[in-house]
């Protein structure tokens, strides 16, 4: 058997922890830059806003409601989710990680008869240890489990929040009760190809032959899809993938910007901020890629299809130096930026990723030059320790007004001295 966990509204649950007092009150968690709700509280969902909308469209709600704000908070999450992932690891031999608020568990070792009272006992566990409330779902399958998730989380009061499916009878039952498009791997596009053809629930699809479903949903994928919803494991549990094979930094600027020194000054952060995760699993990169983004532009499409604002380099020597990543990245930005057109977003994204160690060091430089990942490791160990880039390079600039918005900000609790709770 294998369950899953999942943080109940789990950026919404990270600001209460710090915040008795909207324990029981609507909250709302906002994107990047503030621009769309990206976590609701139960309460705030009664009152209809909506996920994903965006924050100036539902402002009249949420200030009609009183509802409570936040911008994305992504060092707490992070530290929070760290804890909570722990805690788990301490309930079961094998915990694949799947996002930063979910988690499959392997429960083989628990007799069917207590698959209850486990999924009771990780919930409370990771309740009182963390302050994160969660949904436990266990069935055969990993998809199964989702599905059996969706209902924990969905009829709260009447599961409180578990969910076990472990007989046929259970699992045909929620199978009719969930629609297509909530079945985990069906993605909109899927749903709307199904309900054409007739199938409207997950038993419906569950019914469906394996030759069906190579035919119509995408060859393998499909089969393991059907055979997880029939009850025969097809997905297994992954190890953590300690090594990247691609290591990228992006994000959207606090406003549109027009002028070619922010551009660079934000690519040169993004840059570091890229070499930093490299190092951290001891690796070097032998390309870097940038692509921006003007505002009227749609990213998603442009940064696949569209080469006028996006380019790449191939480095003479792979490297996890900063400053031999910041010079090729910011030549790439020069090459790409036009004059006259406003950006809203700018990424750096390193590959063709070797082993540190498999380097050699070079006869024919200075001393001084072979030294430099000494000096990176210097400039990692003060700013881990003294945060907030005591240590930093020239080009990434020191005004920073291509900075993210994040107006409604709380304090990072867990992870900055200075910011600790204060308890009077």
């Amino acid at each position: 058997m294998k369950a899953i966990v999942d943080c109940n509204s789990f950026y919404c649950s990270c600001e209460r922890l710090f915040r008795p007092d909207l324990r029981n009150h609507p909250v709302v968690v906002l994107s990047n830059n503030d621009g769309c709700i990206v976590s609701r509280s139960d309460e705030a969902k009664a009152f209809g806003v909506q996920m994903a909308g965006p924050y100036f469209l539902a402002r009249p709600l949420i200030q009609k409601h009183n509802i409570a704000v936040f911008s994305s908070n992504y060092n707490l999450y992070g530290d929070i989710s760290w804890r909570v992932m722990e805690t788990l690891r301490t309930l079961s031999p094998i915990v694949e990680v799947y996002s930063v608020d979910e988690a499959f568990l392997d429960l083989t070792h628990i007799p069917a008869n207590e698959l209850e009272q486990a999924a009771l006992h990780i919930r409370e566990t990771v309740e009182q240890w963390t302050g994160i409330s969660v949904s436990v779902g266990v069935a055969p399958t990993k998809t199964l489990a989702k599905l059996a998730n969706y209902h924990a989380k969905k009829h709260k009061v009447q599961t409180n929040c578990i969910k076990v499916l472990a007989s046929s009878q259970q699992i045909e039952e929620a199978l009719r009760t969930t629609r297509i498009g909530n079945v985990w791997g069906v993605g909109r596009a899927f749903a709307s190809k199904l309900l054409n053809q007739g199938i409207t629930s997950a038993l419906e699809l569950s019914n469906m032959t394996e030759e069906w479903a190579h035919r119509h949903m995408g060859g393998v994928t499909g089969i393991r899809l059907v055979r997880e919803l029939k009850g025969i494991p097809s997905i297994q549990l992954e190890e953590p993938l300690k090594t990247k094979k691609m290591i990228a930094t992006t994000r959207m600027f606090g406003e549109p910007v027009s002028d070619i020194n922010s551009v660079r000054e934000a690519v040169a952060t993004y840059t570091t901020r890229a070499a930093e995760k490299l190092r951290r699993q001891h690796s070097a990169a032998s390309i870097i890629s940038v692509f921006i983004v003007s505002k009227d532009q749609d990213h998603l499409i442009d940064f696949h299809h569209g080469p006028s604002i996006s380019s790449h380099t191939t480095l003479p020597v792979p490297t996890a130096i900063t400053q031999e990543l910041i010079k090729p990245a910011v030549s790439l930005v020069d090459q790409l930026f036009k004059r006259g057109t406003a950006y809203k977003k700018a990424g750096v994204m390193l590959s063709g990723l070797v082993p540190q160690d498999s380097l050699q060091g070079n006869l024919f430089t200075a001393q001084t030059k072979n030294s430099n990942r000494q000096l990176m490791d210097i400039v990692d160990n003060v700013n881990f320790s003294m945060r907030d880039d005591v240590l930093k390079f020239g080009a990434v600039g020191t005004t920073r007004n291509w900075k993210m918005r994040q107006e409604l900000h709380s304090a990072r609790f867990t992870t900055r001295w200075g910011e600790l709770y204060e308890v009077s």
